[in-house]
Protein backbone atom coordinates (compact mmCIF):
# COMPACT_ATOMS: atom_id res chain seq x y z
CA UNK A 1 0.00 0.00 0.00
CA UNK A 2 1.73 3.07 -0.83
CA UNK A 3 1.86 6.26 1.53
CA UNK A 4 -0.70 8.21 -0.75
CA UNK A 5 -3.40 5.74 -0.44
CA UNK A 6 -2.98 5.17 2.89
CA UNK A 7 -3.37 9.24 3.25
CA UNK A 8 -6.40 9.50 1.15
CA UNK A 9 -8.08 7.37 4.29
CA UNK A 10 -6.13 7.81 7.40
CA UNK A 11 -4.18 11.54 6.38
CA UNK A 12 -1.36 9.35 7.23
CA UNK A 13 1.85 9.77 9.61
CA UNK A 14 4.67 7.65 11.26
CA UNK A 15 2.39 7.10 14.15
CA UNK A 16 -0.61 4.97 12.27
CA UNK A 17 -0.83 1.33 13.98
CA UNK A 18 1.85 2.25 16.26
CA UNK A 19 0.07 1.32 19.56
CA UNK A 20 1.28 4.09 20.94
CA UNK A 21 -1.94 4.82 23.10
CA UNK A 22 -4.04 2.06 25.28
CA UNK A 23 -7.70 0.59 24.57
CA UNK A 24 -10.43 -0.74 26.27
CA UNK A 25 -13.48 -2.29 24.02
CA UNK A 26 -16.48 -2.74 26.02
CA UNK A 27 -19.35 -4.23 24.11
CA UNK A 28 -16.75 -5.46 21.33
CA UNK A 29 -18.67 -7.15 18.98
CA UNK A 30 -16.48 -9.19 16.30
CA UNK A 31 -14.05 -6.03 16.76
CA UNK A 32 -14.71 -3.15 13.90
CA UNK A 33 -14.19 -0.19 16.37
CA UNK A 34 -10.72 -1.71 17.47
CA UNK A 35 -9.78 -2.44 14.29
CA UNK A 36 -9.76 1.13 13.79
CA UNK A 37 -8.40 2.03 16.26
CA UNK A 38 -5.81 0.24 16.07
CA UNK A 39 -5.17 1.80 12.70
CA UNK A 40 -5.10 5.27 14.14
CA UNK A 41 -2.79 4.01 16.94
CA UNK A 42 -4.09 1.92 19.33
CA UNK A 43 -3.48 -0.83 21.53
CA UNK A 44 -6.58 -2.89 22.62
CA UNK A 45 -5.49 -4.20 26.32
CA UNK A 46 -8.69 -5.77 27.23
CA UNK A 47 -12.19 -6.39 25.27
CA UNK A 48 -15.30 -7.42 26.48
CA UNK A 49 -18.13 -9.57 24.18
CA UNK A 50 -20.98 -11.67 26.04
CA UNK A 51 -21.52 -13.40 22.50
CA UNK A 52 -18.73 -16.24 22.58
CA UNK A 53 -18.87 -16.21 18.60
CA UNK A 54 -18.20 -12.71 18.31
CA UNK A 55 -15.53 -12.45 20.93
CA UNK A 56 -13.86 -15.64 19.45
CA UNK A 57 -13.50 -13.34 15.80
CA UNK A 58 -12.32 -10.67 18.07
CA UNK A 59 -9.74 -12.80 19.65
CA UNK A 60 -8.85 -14.16 16.41
CA UNK A 61 -8.14 -10.78 14.79
CA UNK A 62 -7.01 -9.15 18.16
CA UNK A 63 -4.68 -11.63 19.69
CA UNK A 64 -2.89 -9.01 22.23
CA UNK A 65 -5.99 -8.14 24.05
CA UNK A 66 -7.37 -9.80 26.64
CA UNK A 67 -10.84 -10.92 26.04
CA UNK A 68 -13.69 -11.82 28.25
CA UNK A 69 -16.91 -13.01 27.35
CA UNK A 70 -18.53 -12.67 31.06
CA UNK A 71 -21.69 -10.60 31.55
CA UNK A 72 -20.23 -7.11 31.85
CA UNK A 73 -22.76 -6.80 34.77
CA UNK A 74 -20.50 -9.77 36.28
CA UNK A 75 -17.26 -8.42 35.48
CA UNK A 76 -14.84 -6.05 38.31
CA UNK A 77 -13.82 -3.72 36.96
CA UNK A 78 -10.80 -3.01 39.58
CA UNK A 79 -9.98 -6.74 38.79
CA UNK A 80 -9.36 -5.88 35.76
CA UNK A 81 -7.76 -2.66 36.34
CA UNK A 82 -5.14 -4.56 38.23
CA UNK A 83 -4.97 -7.64 36.36
CA UNK A 84 -3.37 -5.14 33.65
CA UNK A 85 -0.86 -3.39 36.02
CA UNK A 86 -2.73 -0.20 35.49
CA UNK A 87 -3.29 2.68 37.65
CA UNK A 88 -6.83 5.35 37.60
CA UNK A 89 -5.75 7.97 34.82
CA UNK A 90 -2.80 5.60 33.01
CA UNK A 91 -5.27 4.19 30.44
CA UNK A 92 -5.73 6.64 27.04
CA UNK A 93 -9.40 6.08 25.96
CA UNK A 94 -12.42 3.79 26.71
CA UNK A 95 -14.73 3.01 24.00
CA UNK A 96 -17.96 0.86 23.61
CA UNK A 97 -21.13 0.49 21.93
CA UNK A 98 -24.04 -0.28 24.47
CA UNK A 99 -26.62 -2.65 22.33
CA UNK A 100 -28.58 -0.55 20.46
CA UNK A 101 -31.72 -2.28 19.42
CA UNK A 102 -33.81 -0.71 22.75
CA UNK A 103 -32.65 2.77 21.04
CA UNK A 104 -33.20 2.66 17.82
CA UNK A 105 -36.02 4.22 15.89
CA UNK A 106 -36.74 0.70 14.05
CA UNK A 107 -37.13 -1.03 17.22
CA UNK A 108 -40.52 -2.05 17.37
CA UNK A 109 -41.11 -0.98 21.05
CA UNK A 110 -38.82 2.05 22.03
CA UNK A 111 -38.84 1.38 25.60
CA UNK A 112 -37.27 2.69 29.45
CA UNK A 113 -37.85 -0.85 30.59
CA UNK A 114 -35.71 -2.79 27.88
CA UNK A 115 -32.85 -3.98 30.32
CA UNK A 116 -30.45 -3.15 26.96
CA UNK A 117 -30.85 0.44 27.10
CA UNK A 118 -29.29 0.74 30.42
CA UNK A 119 -25.89 -1.79 29.93
CA UNK A 120 -24.18 1.79 29.09
CA UNK A 121 -24.12 2.23 33.02
CA UNK A 122 -22.12 -0.92 32.96
CA UNK A 123 -19.69 1.35 30.40
CA UNK A 124 -19.40 4.11 33.02
CA UNK A 125 -18.70 1.50 35.91
CA UNK A 126 -15.57 1.46 33.91
CA UNK A 127 -15.10 4.69 32.98
CA UNK A 128 -15.63 5.56 36.97
CA UNK A 129 -12.64 2.79 37.70
CA UNK A 130 -10.09 3.57 34.95
CA UNK A 131 -10.73 7.16 34.86
CA UNK A 132 -8.71 7.38 31.00
CA UNK A 133 -7.82 10.02 29.33
CA UNK A 134 -10.55 10.05 26.97
CA UNK A 135 -14.32 7.82 26.69
CA UNK A 136 -15.87 7.41 23.51
CA UNK A 137 -19.80 5.66 23.12
CA UNK A 138 -21.68 4.87 19.68
CA UNK A 139 -24.94 4.19 19.23
CA UNK A 140 -27.37 4.16 16.20
CA UNK A 141 -28.89 7.68 15.23
CA UNK A 142 -32.15 6.68 17.04
CA UNK A 143 -30.27 7.26 20.64
CA UNK A 144 -30.65 10.86 20.35
CA UNK A 145 -34.92 10.72 20.57
CA UNK A 146 -35.28 7.97 22.84
CA UNK A 147 -37.60 8.87 25.38
CA UNK A 148 -37.20 12.29 24.08
CA UNK A 149 -33.77 12.53 24.72
CA UNK A 150 -33.72 12.28 28.41
CA UNK A 151 -31.15 8.56 27.97
CA UNK A 152 -28.67 10.69 26.17
CA UNK A 153 -29.15 13.43 28.75
CA UNK A 154 -28.57 11.00 31.53
CA UNK A 155 -25.13 9.52 29.84
CA UNK A 156 -23.78 13.26 29.03
CA UNK A 157 -24.56 14.28 32.96
CA UNK A 158 -23.09 11.51 34.26
CA UNK A 159 -19.88 11.91 32.14
CA UNK A 160 -20.13 15.67 33.37
CA UNK A 161 -20.00 13.85 37.39
CA UNK A 162 -17.58 11.28 36.63
CA UNK A 163 -15.05 14.90 35.52
CA UNK A 164 -15.59 14.41 31.77
CA UNK A 165 -16.57 17.15 29.36
CA UNK A 166 -18.97 15.16 26.85
CA UNK A 167 -19.93 16.23 23.50
CA UNK A 168 -22.08 14.41 20.76
CA UNK A 169 -21.96 14.53 16.86
CA UNK A 170 -24.28 12.24 14.29
CA UNK A 171 -21.42 11.02 11.78
CA UNK A 172 -22.27 9.83 7.89
CA UNK A 173 -19.76 6.62 7.47
CA UNK A 174 -19.51 7.77 3.66
CA UNK A 175 -18.06 11.30 4.87
CA UNK A 176 -14.74 9.36 6.10
CA UNK A 177 -14.54 6.63 3.41
CA UNK A 178 -17.01 3.84 3.95
CA UNK A 179 -18.72 2.87 0.92
CA UNK A 180 -22.77 2.64 2.48
CA UNK A 181 -25.41 4.69 3.73
CA UNK A 182 -24.49 4.02 7.77
CA UNK A 183 -24.83 6.68 10.42
CA UNK A 184 -24.13 6.45 13.95
CA UNK A 185 -24.06 8.75 17.15
CA UNK A 186 -20.38 9.24 18.61
CA UNK A 187 -20.37 10.43 22.13
CA UNK A 188 -16.74 11.64 23.26
CA UNK A 189 -15.63 12.84 26.15
CA UNK A 190 -12.16 14.20 27.66
CA UNK A 191 -10.97 15.47 30.82
CA UNK A 192 -7.89 17.47 31.95
CA UNK A 193 -9.03 20.44 30.20
CA UNK A 194 -9.34 18.71 26.61
CA UNK A 195 -12.35 20.13 24.29
CA UNK A 196 -14.37 17.13 22.83
CA UNK A 197 -15.09 18.78 19.71
CA UNK A 198 -11.55 18.06 18.91
CA UNK A 199 -11.90 14.74 18.85
CA UNK A 200 -14.32 14.54 16.12
CA UNK A 201 -13.15 14.33 12.86
CA UNK A 202 -14.10 16.97 10.15
CA UNK A 203 -15.51 15.15 7.11
CA UNK A 204 -13.27 13.40 4.36
CA UNK A 205 -15.65 13.38 1.30
CA UNK A 206 -18.70 14.22 -0.19
CA UNK A 207 -21.86 11.71 -0.30
CA UNK A 208 -25.49 11.64 -0.89
CA UNK A 209 -27.25 11.81 2.17
CA UNK A 210 -30.79 11.82 3.60
CA UNK A 211 -31.62 12.96 7.23
CA UNK A 212 -34.60 10.79 8.43
CA UNK A 213 -34.07 10.73 11.79
CA UNK A 214 -33.83 13.30 14.57
CA UNK A 215 -30.59 15.28 14.62
CA UNK A 216 -31.71 17.95 17.00
CA UNK A 217 -30.48 18.00 20.39
CA UNK A 218 -30.02 21.05 22.84
CA UNK A 219 -30.49 23.01 19.92
CA UNK A 220 -28.07 22.25 18.21
CA UNK A 221 -27.70 20.43 14.47
CA UNK A 222 -25.26 17.00 15.65
CA UNK A 223 -24.96 16.28 12.22
CA UNK A 224 -21.15 17.33 10.53
CA UNK A 225 -21.60 18.02 7.00
CA UNK A 226 -18.74 18.67 4.37
CA UNK A 227 -17.46 22.27 4.72
CA UNK A 228 -15.32 22.15 1.79
CA UNK A 229 -16.18 22.41 -1.94
CA UNK A 230 -12.94 20.96 -3.24
CA UNK A 231 -13.46 17.46 -0.64
CA UNK A 232 -13.06 13.91 -3.27
CA UNK A 233 -16.36 12.03 -3.77
CA UNK A 234 -17.82 9.08 -2.28
CA UNK A 235 -16.22 6.00 -2.60
CA UNK A 236 -18.27 3.88 -4.79
CA UNK A 237 -19.49 0.15 -4.68
CA UNK A 238 -17.37 -0.82 -7.44
CA UNK A 239 -14.25 1.19 -5.94
CA UNK A 240 -15.09 -1.49 -2.79
CA UNK A 241 -15.75 -4.63 -4.52
CA UNK A 242 -15.29 -4.33 -8.28
CA UNK A 243 -11.81 -6.58 -8.06
CA UNK A 244 -13.27 -9.61 -5.83
CA UNK A 245 -13.54 -12.95 -8.14
CA UNK A 246 -16.92 -13.40 -9.73
CA UNK A 247 -19.61 -16.00 -8.41
CA UNK A 248 -22.13 -17.65 -9.59
CA UNK A 249 -25.80 -17.83 -7.41
CA UNK A 250 -24.85 -20.58 -4.54
CA UNK A 251 -21.05 -20.86 -5.74
CA UNK A 252 -18.51 -21.39 -3.03
CA UNK A 253 -15.55 -22.18 -4.42
CA UNK A 254 -12.22 -22.95 -3.10
CA UNK A 255 -11.83 -21.26 0.39
CA UNK A 256 -9.47 -18.46 -0.58
CA UNK A 257 -9.92 -17.29 -3.70
CA UNK A 258 -7.44 -15.36 -6.01
CA UNK A 259 -8.15 -11.95 -6.75
CA UNK A 260 -10.11 -10.89 -10.08
CA UNK A 261 -7.77 -8.05 -11.10
CA UNK A 262 -4.89 -6.39 -9.65
CA UNK A 263 -5.92 -3.25 -7.28
CA UNK A 264 -7.66 -0.14 -9.14
CA UNK A 265 -8.13 2.21 -6.45
CA UNK A 266 -6.75 3.27 -3.28
CA UNK A 267 -9.49 1.50 -1.00
CA UNK A 268 -8.62 -1.54 -2.62
CA UNK A 269 -5.64 -1.32 -2.33
CA UNK A 270 -6.09 -0.55 1.32
CA UNK A 271 -8.41 -4.03 2.08
CA UNK A 272 -5.91 -5.84 0.49
CA UNK A 273 -2.90 -5.03 2.49
CA UNK A 274 -1.24 -8.08 3.83
CA UNK A 275 -3.64 -10.39 2.46
CA UNK A 276 -2.72 -13.59 0.37
CA UNK A 277 -6.42 -13.99 -1.34
CA UNK A 278 -10.17 -13.61 -0.69
CA UNK A 279 -11.89 -15.47 2.06
CA UNK A 280 -15.30 -15.49 3.40
CA UNK A 281 -16.53 -15.25 -0.15
CA UNK A 282 -19.26 -17.41 -1.37
CA UNK A 283 -22.50 -17.22 -2.77
CA UNK A 284 -25.83 -17.83 -0.75
CA UNK A 285 -28.29 -19.72 -3.07
CA UNK A 286 -31.04 -17.64 -4.01
CA UNK A 287 -34.41 -19.29 -4.58
CA UNK A 288 -36.20 -19.78 -8.20
CA UNK A 289 -38.16 -16.94 -7.09
CA UNK A 290 -35.98 -14.95 -6.08
CA UNK A 291 -33.83 -15.12 -9.21
CA UNK A 292 -36.78 -14.52 -11.66
CA UNK A 293 -37.06 -11.26 -9.68
CA UNK A 294 -34.00 -9.86 -10.16
CA UNK A 295 -33.68 -10.50 -13.94
CA UNK A 296 -35.68 -7.55 -13.35
CA UNK A 297 -34.30 -5.46 -11.27
CA UNK A 298 -31.50 -3.21 -13.57
CA UNK A 299 -28.28 -1.58 -11.58
CA UNK A 300 -29.91 0.73 -9.19
CA UNK A 301 -33.77 -0.47 -9.47
CA UNK A 302 -35.55 -2.39 -6.68
CA UNK A 303 -39.31 -3.85 -5.88
CA UNK A 304 -41.15 -1.59 -8.01
CA UNK A 305 -39.06 -3.05 -11.56
CA UNK A 306 -40.57 -6.42 -10.24
CA UNK A 307 -43.66 -7.70 -12.16
CA UNK A 308 -46.47 -7.52 -10.27
CA UNK A 309 -47.44 -11.06 -10.39
CA UNK A 310 -43.83 -11.99 -8.63
CA UNK A 311 -43.59 -9.85 -5.30
CA UNK A 312 -44.25 -11.02 -2.23
CA UNK A 313 -47.83 -11.31 -1.47
CA UNK A 314 -47.68 -8.47 1.53
CA UNK A 315 -45.56 -5.66 -1.07
CA UNK A 316 -48.48 -6.57 -4.20
CA UNK A 317 -50.33 -3.32 -2.31
CA UNK A 318 -47.92 -1.04 -1.37
CA UNK A 319 -47.49 2.01 -2.39
CA UNK A 320 -44.53 2.38 -5.05
CA UNK A 321 -42.98 5.03 -3.07
CA UNK A 322 -42.82 2.59 -0.40
CA UNK A 323 -39.81 0.44 0.24
CA UNK A 324 -37.44 1.83 -2.42
CA UNK A 325 -34.53 -0.12 -1.36
CA UNK A 326 -36.07 -3.56 -0.86
CA UNK A 327 -35.14 -5.84 -3.57
CA UNK A 328 -32.84 -3.49 -4.51
CA UNK A 329 -30.07 -3.86 -7.07
CA UNK A 330 -26.76 -1.50 -5.73
CA UNK A 331 -25.94 0.96 -8.35
CA UNK A 332 -21.80 0.39 -8.89
CA UNK A 333 -21.33 4.51 -8.74
CA UNK A 334 -23.63 4.55 -5.52
CA UNK A 335 -23.51 3.96 -2.23
CA UNK A 336 -24.20 -0.02 -0.73
CA UNK A 337 -27.33 0.45 1.38
CA UNK A 338 -26.81 0.29 5.48
CA UNK A 339 -25.31 -3.51 5.70
CA UNK A 340 -27.38 -5.50 8.55
CA UNK A 341 -27.02 -8.56 10.46
CA UNK A 342 -28.24 -10.61 7.04
CA UNK A 343 -27.90 -9.15 3.25
CA UNK A 344 -31.62 -10.45 2.99
CA UNK A 345 -32.78 -8.82 -0.24
CA UNK A 346 -36.39 -8.51 1.20
CA UNK A 347 -35.00 -5.99 3.27
CA UNK A 348 -32.66 -3.64 1.27
CA UNK A 349 -30.36 -3.30 -2.29
CA UNK A 350 -28.30 -6.68 -1.51
CA UNK A 351 -28.00 -8.08 -4.85
CA UNK A 352 -25.02 -7.71 -6.61
CA UNK A 353 -24.49 -4.55 -9.59
CA UNK A 354 -23.78 -6.97 -12.04
CA UNK A 355 -23.74 -10.68 -11.06
CA UNK A 356 -27.13 -12.16 -10.14
CA UNK A 357 -26.77 -12.79 -6.77
CA UNK A 358 -26.48 -11.22 -3.19
CA UNK A 359 -23.52 -10.00 -1.44
CA UNK A 360 -20.90 -12.67 -0.37
CA UNK A 361 -19.90 -12.07 3.65
CA UNK A 362 -16.76 -10.45 2.05
CA UNK A 363 -18.30 -8.31 -0.04
CA UNK A 364 -20.38 -7.17 2.92
CA UNK A 365 -16.80 -6.90 4.95
CA UNK A 366 -15.82 -4.87 2.30
CA UNK A 367 -18.74 -2.49 2.24
CA UNK A 368 -17.89 -2.27 5.67
CA UNK A 369 -14.34 -1.62 5.29
CA UNK A 370 -13.29 -4.22 7.07
CA UNK A 371 -9.52 -5.45 5.52
CA UNK A 372 -9.27 -8.23 4.30
CA UNK A 373 -7.10 -10.05 6.35
CA UNK A 374 -9.68 -9.47 9.21
CA UNK A 375 -11.14 -13.40 9.50
CA UNK A 376 -14.88 -14.26 10.89
CA UNK A 377 -15.24 -17.93 12.67
CA UNK A 378 -18.07 -19.17 12.97
CA UNK A 379 -21.37 -19.99 10.13
CA UNK A 380 -22.09 -18.21 7.59
CA UNK A 381 -25.13 -16.74 9.01
CA UNK A 382 -23.12 -15.92 12.21
CA UNK A 383 -20.69 -13.81 10.13
CA UNK A 384 -22.93 -12.13 7.72
CA UNK A 385 -24.33 -11.22 11.77
CA UNK A 386 -21.06 -10.27 12.98
CA UNK A 387 -20.31 -7.72 10.41
CA UNK A 388 -23.59 -6.46 10.11
CA UNK A 389 -23.34 -4.91 14.00
CA UNK A 390 -19.94 -3.62 13.45
CA UNK A 391 -18.94 -0.20 13.58
CA UNK A 392 -17.08 0.50 10.23
CA UNK A 393 -13.11 0.23 10.92
CA UNK A 394 -12.29 3.45 8.53
CA UNK A 395 -14.89 5.80 10.29
CA UNK A 396 -13.56 4.84 13.73
CA UNK A 397 -9.81 5.23 12.38
CA UNK A 398 -11.07 8.49 11.49
CA UNK A 399 -12.21 9.04 14.84
CA UNK A 400 -9.03 7.66 16.42
CA UNK A 401 -6.99 10.04 14.84
CA UNK A 402 -8.71 13.22 15.96
CA UNK A 403 -8.68 11.85 19.40
CA UNK A 404 -4.98 10.74 19.39
CA UNK A 405 -4.04 14.67 18.09
CA UNK A 406 -5.72 15.98 20.39
CA UNK A 407 -4.23 14.01 22.91
CA UNK A 408 -0.86 14.49 22.29
CA UNK A 409 -1.47 18.30 21.66
CA UNK A 410 -2.46 18.07 25.28
CA UNK A 411 0.10 16.27 26.35
CA UNK A 412 2.57 18.57 24.45
CA UNK A 413 1.01 21.83 26.29
CA UNK A 414 1.28 19.97 29.87
CA UNK A 415 5.29 19.59 29.20
CA UNK A 416 5.47 22.99 28.43
CA UNK A 417 4.09 24.06 31.41
CA UNK A 418 5.74 22.08 33.45
CA UNK A 419 9.07 23.03 32.17
CA UNK A 420 7.63 27.12 32.53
Amino acid sequence: MTARSCQEFFADDSKTGSGRYTLLDLFAGAGGLSEGLRLSGFRALYANEINARYAQTYATNHPQALVDCRDIREVDAREIREHLGLMPGDLDLIAGGPPCQGFSINAPKRSGDDARNHLFREYLRFVCEFMPRAAMIENVPGMVSFEGGSTLEAILESLRMLGYEPDVRILYAPHYGVPQTRWRTIILAARDGVDPSCFFPAPMRHAPLRVNFTSQFGGKNLVALPGGVTLPPHVTVRDAIGDLPALQNGEAGLPTKPYATPPENPYQRLMRNGSNGVTCHEAAKLSRINLERLAHIPPGGNWTDIPERLLPRGMRRARRSDHTKRYGRVHPDGLASTILTKCDPHWGAYFHYEQDRAFTVREAARLQSFPDTYTFVGSRIEQYEQVGNAVPPILAAAIGRSIARALEDNQAVGSRLAVA
